[in-house]
């Protein structure tokens, strides 16, 4: 099964960046379309965007367009995920996985820890 390990969150000032980067062991990587997700407090957990598993395609949550951007490079098993403009809705815990995971009955891996992105304003 695979592991997944997200990695790359703190705090930031709003108009700041941060980079988020998940490493998956354990398993068959490179085939899955993978997704960034997140959580705030008292929220559900939310897409933020996907990326197919050649990293040829990309989608974003309209409340990301233009200021993040999703990658992945399979030979090192990590998803990544660049952040700018960073606002404090932005603060939440993110998380990687299968693209789809949060759709009920969607295969998933086993979610990681996520990483803390904290926006002061």
């Amino acid at each position: 099964q695979v592991q997944l390990v997200e990695s790359g969150g703190g705090l930031v000032q709003a108009g700041g960046s941060l980079r988020l980067s998940c490493v998956a062991s354990g398993g068959t990587f490179g085939s899955y379309a993978m997704g960034w997700f997140r959580q705030a407090p008292g929220k559900e957990r939310e897409v933020v965007a996907g990326i197919n598993w050649s990293g040829g395609s990309t989608y974003y949550a309209d409340a990301v367009k233009g200021r993040f951007t999703i990658s992945r490079n399979n030979a090192k098993n990590t998803v990544y995920l660049q952040m700018a403009s960073l606002k404090p809705e932005d603060t939440a815990v993110y998380y990687c996985n299968r693209d789809g995971a949060i759709r009920s009955g969607s295969s998933r891996f086993n979610w990681g820890q996520g990483t803390q992105v904290t926006v002061s304003s």
